[in-house]
């Protein structure tokens, strides 16, 4: 960026000086420009990635543009390319580009879209590009991004060219109509119009295909990036304890697909539109109306121009009076519309306890009123919507008409012909459309900001759950790895999400090879105390020691069963091939799961298929599979008789003898299945201490 700006300064330079010494107004005003564009591009080193990719176009273009201009000016420009040497407002339109992107990148809104967006662009993730007829390469998945975000912006400005001509055609057409000049019809008809026309087809169709690739590339990798940054080191846990983010399945599903359509919508289309806006303004400028002001001899120029921005001037401050609500309506539908989805996919994960109970009555009254709430809001943004499209539909349907009203005196009056009155109604059409973007996209740019708000505050949840994870700037809980056998809890208070104190505890030592059974009432902190030594509680602070290099594993007491085979949930976390058949056997056969063998590789819904017993032995055969050096029961055998507990517990020291054991549990036939005891005892203040106890004193 910085040397492009010095190349934009010295052609700046250049265009000023030669437009001294030829007095041409065009020329010194590109090197107005360009010298504030210079120091645009020289700063933009500091504004988001995905900015910079436009501020890095539009100044190149500023060169080339820039330099042709001056090179006609001069008389370089080879006569036979006449015709198209870039006109000085071309190099002077895309300078103003630039200089918006720069003045734009400190608007709030916009940074928080750039924030989002620039990760991608700036991703050095290897990949293979197919470039069909080119073969295929091996480059940076950010720059294949940057090409083709490159390659589209070039397309749609090439197409504003394209229909600038078609424009001309349309004088040119109908002049010949009014004429009766078949000779100029017919060429207009087929050396003007049916080459643009399919040209004009093939560039929508390569935009497609192009536009495309970039979408599905780039949500793939946003998904796969906020699930990595959501699912990493227990974040998820940690956002739905401080519940500062609701529904994120909306948010990596919904709100990113909804983000990247609509990014890639309104950057590109407003540049389109902004091109179009300058491109037939100056159609409409140059065509010969005027009108004198009431009372004087003050005559205006470009009248027709002038009606057009005041016009669509004033449409868009009524449209954005009217529509301002919807954003925070659109925010709140979408959050409503989440939360009634949660709520059926809820009930499903929980339809055997809501069917023993009866409880679909009740269930059918929550639904009722979870989604009465989506009804109540939907009438709101209905009202809102309706008074928007009202305005909306009567606006457009009298641009059709306006550019007519406007100029009929004149054409009625000899002042101007037939095909320059439809040319001037399709450039009216076109700079009426370029202003009136913000009108007719309102209701998409209240969903938009709606999106980005879900997004911004998404990241700003991951980011806490990241900063609270052990290692994190946040966390006030460290967890260190040292040189030493025991794990030692040094100093630890732990608190609930709403800052209640609940366990405190201070040089309690956990010896390793032996199994340990931590009991105490229920709600005395033993489960959170599980969760800290995990590293997942983020609530509290301390220090704890555990043995350098060694794995933990902690079983709850309701196993995670995740959607697949059999021998995915046996193998979970692992993948599905991490441990052969007789492995998988032989640990089934142990924990009394042999009758299952033969549906390893069966897809079931096996959380409902398996009882709460069954689904707690195969977890215990995944213990058996991973070979923790550390593994943490959570009342993980609750729902087993005693005697087939007492048999469990006799199989995980028989086939783990070099595991750490620690139990959470409440039956006393416990204690004879472990070496250690804790007791959670209750303090003065109502918090709870873990102390090393005899097996013999009471828990």
């Amino acid at each position: 960026m910085r040397l492009l700006s010095f190349a934009i300064a010295a052609l700046a330079v250049i265009a000023l000086v030669v437009g001294q010494q030829s007095g041409s107004a065009g020329i010194i005003g590109l090197g107005v420009v360009g010298v504030l564009l210079a120091f645009a591009t020289f700063r933009s080193t500091t504004i988001p990635f995905f900015l910079k990719i436009f501020s890095g176009i539009f100044g190149t273009e500023y060169v080339i543009f820039g330099a042709g201009a001056l090179l006609a000016q001069l008389g370089l420009w080879p006569t036979a390319w006449q015709a198209a040497a870039p006109p000085t407002s071309l190099g002077t339109t895309v300078a103003v580009f630039g200089i918006l992107i720069y003045l734009v990148s400190f608007v709030p809104v916009v940074q928080r879209i750039a924030r989002i967006a620039s990760p991608y662009f700036e991703s050095s993730e290897p990949q293979i590009a197919n470039l069909g007829p080119l073969g295929r390469y091996r480059m940076r998945l950010g720059t294949f991004a940057v090409a083709l975000v490159v390659f589209l912006i070039v397309l749609n400005q090439a197409q504003v060219g394209i229909s600038l001509r078609i424009n001309f055609f349309y004088r040119d057409f109908n002049n010949a109509l009014q004429e009766k000049n078949a000779p100029v019809f017919w060429e207009q008809l087929v050396n003007v119009f049916c080459v643009w026309a399919a040209i004009s087809v093939i560039s929508y169709l390569i935009e497609t295909v192009a536009q495309s690739v970039l979408l599905i590339r780039w949500r793939e990798w946003m998904a796969a990036e906020y699930n990595r940054r959501w699912l990493g080191n227990g974040n998820h846990y940690r956002i739905s304890l401080a519940g500062t983010a609701d529904n994120p399945d909306q948010r990596i599903s919904e709100d990113t697909r909804s983000f990247l359509n609509q990014t890639y919508s309104f950057s590109l289309t407003l540049i389109t539109q902004v091109s179009t806006l300058v491109s037939f303004s100056i159609v409409l400028w140059s065509i010969p109306v005027a009108i004198t002001v009431p009372g004087t001899d003050i005559v205006i120029p470009g009248f027709i121009f002038w009606a057009t921005l005041v016009y669509a001037a004033i449409a868009t401050w009524v449209t954005h009076l009217i529509g301002k609500p919807l954003i925070a309506l659109e925010f709140e539908q979408e959050r409503r519309e989440a939360n009634f989805r949660f709520a059926l996919a809820r009930l499903r994960e929980y339809s055997e306890q809501i069917a023993l109970m009866r409880g679909e009555g009740a269930e059918r009254r929550h639904l009722g009123e979870t989604f009465g709430g989506i009804v109540d809001n939907f009438y709101n943004l209905l009202w809102r919507k309706l008074k928007l499209t009202t305005f909306t539909l009567s606006y457009n349907q009298a641009n059709v008409v306006i550019p007519y009203v406007l100029l009929a005196p004149y054409y009625f009056a000899g002042q101007i012909a037939f095909g320059v009155l439809t040319q001037v109604a399709s450039a009216f059409g076109r700079v009426e459309t370029a202003m009136s973007f913000f009108i007719n996209s309102y209701q998409s740019i209240a969903s938009y900001l709606a999106s980005i708000n879900r997004l911004t505050t998404f990241e700003g949840a991951i980011a806490k759950a990241e900063a609270q994870a052990v290692g994190g700037e946040g966390a006030a809980i460290d967890i260190v790895e040292k040189p030493v056998k025991d794990a030692t809890i040094e100093t630890l208070k732990l608190n609930l999400p709403n800052g209640q104190p609940i366990v405190q505890a201070s040089g309690l030592t956990l010896p390793a090879g032996q199994s340990t059974l931590v009991v105490g009432p229920s709600g005395s902190g033993k489960s959170t105390l599980f969760r800290a030594l995990a590293g997942i509680w983020p609530f509290g602070e301390g220090k704890v020691a555990t043995p350098e290099g060694q794995s933990m594993l902690v079983l709850p007491q309701r196993p995670y069963l995740p959607q697949g085979s059999l021998r995915a949930a046996l193998a979970y976390p692992a993948e599905p091939d991490a441990f052969s058949d007789a492995e998988i056997h032989a640990a089934m056969e142990k924990v009394k799961l042999g009758h299952l063998t033969d549906r390893l590789d069966e897809v079931d819904l096996w959380g409902q298929r398996l009882s709460g017993g069954e689904q707690q032995r195969l977890a215990v055969a995944r213990a058996l599979l991973a070979k923790p050096d550390w593994l943490f029961l959570d009342e993980a055998t609750a729902s087993l008789d005693e005697k087939l507990e007492g048999e469990i517990y006799e199989v995980i020291r028989r086939e783990l003898p070099q595991t750490s054991i620690v139990s959470i549990g409440h039956r006393s036939t416990l204690r004879a299945m472990h070496d250690e005891l804790i007791a959670m005892e209750k303090n003065a203040d109502g918090t709870f201490s873990p102390k090393a106890k005899a097996m013999t004193e009471a828990g």
